[in-house]
This record gives structure tokens, sequence and C-alpha cells, in this order.
């Protein structure tokens, strides 16, 4: 495993993120990842080097599911030490771990924080966590309540860094102002949805990670399995799915990641990978990885221990400057780029 320092932290982390959004999920009836798979897969990661896992507060149902299965884990480890991890976890969405949903069950207000965070460490079985994310922006909730109350859990010791999730980067701007204005803790994390198949337009806000030195944890850096190469395209322009994968478990797949650029990006994926004798997989992660203007550090969410073998393969391969810029070419025209 290769380590890197988390942004401009003082932290360093694998540069694989093991993310655990699948555990306790349930789909169509079908749980996603059960409870002995979850500690499989966190079992894979620890022999991998991986230290650093993302979870939320809402994964699993009931919410609150991961969490407690990666504390269940980490105490059934002896031979863990939870120094040896970087755990982090989000807070914003409706809570549903305690029944309905109340009134203050979501929200980035005082309460709703409050709240989540000692349910967070209750379920992970800590006194705290590396990193916690704001899931989304709260329109609601003035930025300076939030960011307050989050910089009251740093000093009491309950977090040790703070994290932003998706938003604009008008956003992500104005609480880094109001953060450095009224002398308050400052995001040093980001998770947006990222990767090299990706059409959004996120290039405004990595400009501001880039400016701030604020590191990237992209969510969905395989464009929810799209860039394995496991994906065909139909004569009609429809996707074909192996059974079993995400493209044949919801329909939102193909409006999200199976644009005409992603096919052409995940053919030059293709091209690089046979070039190298890596999986397209691996190349898709690398090319994360190698973005120069940032820390970048991308969250897979295997489901298999083999899955997750074979994307920490990537740390054991390197892009040439031609095939990193063959893949952002495919992409489309961009002014600065990424790298």
């Amino acid at each position: 495993m290769e380590y890197t320092r988390l942004g401009n932290t003082g932290t360093t982390v694998s540069k694989l993120c093991f993310g655990t959004w699948r555990f306790g999920k349930e789909s169509d009836g079908t749980v996603e990842t059960d409870r002995e798979e979850a500690h499989d897969l966190l079992d894979a990661c620890w022999d991998h080097g991986i230290n650093f896992i993302d979870t939320a507060n809402v994964y699993g149902d009931p919410n609150g599911k991961s969490e407690r299965w990666i504390g269940e884990w980490l105490a059934d480890r002896e031979d863990v030490d939870r120094e040896d991890l970087v755990l982090a976890s989000k807070v914003y969405f409706p809570f549903d771990g305690r029944g309905e949903p109340g009134p203050n069950d979501s929200g980035l207000g005082r309460k709703h924080i409050r709240a989540q965070i000692e349910g967070t460490l209750e379920r992970l079985d800590t006194d705290y966590l590396d990193l916690y994310y704001i899931h989304r922006w709260d329109e609601e909730t003035p930025i300076e309540e939030t960011m307050r109350t989050l910089t009251e859990l740093v000093r009491e010791g309950k977090v040790h860094y703070l994290g932003a999730s998706s938003m604009a980067a008008w956003k992500l701007t104005k609480a880094l102002w109001k953060s450095d204005a009224e002398g308050l803790e400052r995001f040093d994390v980001t998770q947006p949805m990222f990767n090299a198949a990706d059409t959004d337009d996120v290039s405004d806000y990595l400009d501001v990670c880039a400016d701030q030195d604020i590191a990237v944890c992209p969510y969905s850096p395989l464009a929810g399995g799209f860039l394995t190469g496991k994906y065909e395209q139909a004569d009609d322009g429809t996707v074909i799915a192996p059974d079993g994968a995400r493209g044949s478990l919801t329909d939102l797949f193909e409006d999200r990641y199976t644009s005409e650029t992603a096919w052409a990006v995940l053919e030059a994926v293709e091209g690089v990978a046979d070039e190298i004798d890596a999986a397209p997989a691996q190349v898709s992660l690398r090319w994360l990885m190698e973005q120069d203007r940032f820390t970048c550090v991308p969250i897979v969410g295997a489901r298999t221990p083999e899955q997750l073998a074979e994307n920490v393969g990537a740390v054991d391969i390197e892009l040439s400057d031609s095939q990193f810029e063959r893949i952002d070419a495919a992409r489309g025209p961009e002014d600065d780029g990424y790298r």
C-alpha cells in the first residue's frame, strides 16, 4: 500500500479509502452486504494496508447499521488498534435508526449534529472520529451555526478534522470564508462525485480544493462499476450489464454514468489498461490518484475481497503523461484540465 498526507492535515492515510455504504443496505429486499461479508471486507482492507474507512450515520437499513458493524469488527479484532485506523462518518440526512425521523432528526443545526455525533461514536465504539463530513449543504441552517457546532466538536476532542461532501463551489467557498473570518475550524477534506467518466462540471469545485489545499476523496470513482469494463453498449445505445451488476439493479445507472463521453473515456481507459497489463478499474483509480493539483484519495466500495484486491492493484501501476492525457482528452475539452 502507498500512503499520503491527507491534504493540509497532519494525518496520513492509505491512497485508497474503503467505503461502507453497502453495509446493511437493502435493494429490492436484498441486503447488498451482510454483516459477515462486511467483516470479511474489513479484514481484507486491513490485510492490504488500507487504514482509511468511510461510513455515514445513514448507511444501512435501518440507519446506523454500517457504523455499528464497523465498531463490532474493531472490537473483535484484538490485533487492530483504533489508533491505526482513520475513521470518517457524516451527518445531514434524516436518521431513522430510532424509528420515524422527527423534525430535528435531519439537517445541520446544532441539535441534530450534537445528537448524531453521540450516536455515531457509540455505534463505532470509539471516543472520537478522525474526519466528520457534512453530507450535504443545509439551506435552512446558517452556515455559521453549523461551523460553530463542528468547531466545538473539534475542540472537545470528539472530531479531528472536518469534511464537506457534494455542494456548489460557491457554497464551499462561503463556508471557508466564514471559518476564516470567525476563527472557526475549516473543511480540510471534500467528497464529491468525481471519476474519469463523470461528465458533470465539477471543475470550479476542484479549483477551490486545489487553491485551498483541500484533499479530495471522490465517491463513485469507478462510475458505479462502469469503468471496470464489464458493461457493453448495445446497437440501440442501451447498456448490457452482467447479472447482479449495478446496471441491472437500478434504473438510474444509464442516466448517471453512460453518456457518449463516458463510452469514449472507457475506450481510452481500456486501451491504456491493455498497454500496461492492468485492469480498467486499476487504470481508472490510478488516474484519480495521479491528480497533482490536490491530494486525491478514491473511495472504493468493493463487494468482495477479490474485487478489493483488484482495486488495491492500482497502487502498483503508473500512467505515463501521454496515457494520463489520453484519458483526459476523451473527457472532452478543458481549459485547464484536472491534473
